[in-house]
């Protein structure tokens, strides 16, 4: 099970409008009900995709056909959750993580 979450939407979506199929920052994504709620769109992950400003603009209130776009990709449930990627310095890790963290340097003898 993978919740329905803001988060997970743009994980699912690889941070790219699904319309232009763009790349963008979270801060300059938005999202589109493929099927507007006043045309009985339902906010789920059938019907939920990260969208560009512009394109979204674009769509207005229609479906996609209606406003002759097309999706990059349609949306659907996630098998399992995205893989989430931490990266820091080693440096800048906990003193307590420093046994458990992997790290790619030539062991001193």
């Amino acid at each position: 099970y993978v919740p329905f979450s803001r988060a997970n939407i743009y994980a699912r979506d690889h941070h790219a409008c699904q319309y232009c199929g763009e790349g963008f920052a979270t801060s300059e994504l938005t999202f589109d009900h493929v099927v507007p709620v006043a045309q009985g769109g339902r906010k789920d992950w059938e019907n939920i995709v990260t969208c560009c400003i512009t394109c979204n603009r674009r769509k207005g209130g229609r479906t996609p056909d209606q406003a002759g776009m097309r999706l990059v990709r349609h949306p659907r449930r996630p098998d399992r959750a995205p893989a989430v990627r931490i990266t820091f310095g080693l440096r800048n890790a906990p003193e307590s993580w420093r046994d458990y963290v992997y790290w790619n340097v030539e062991l001193e003898e």
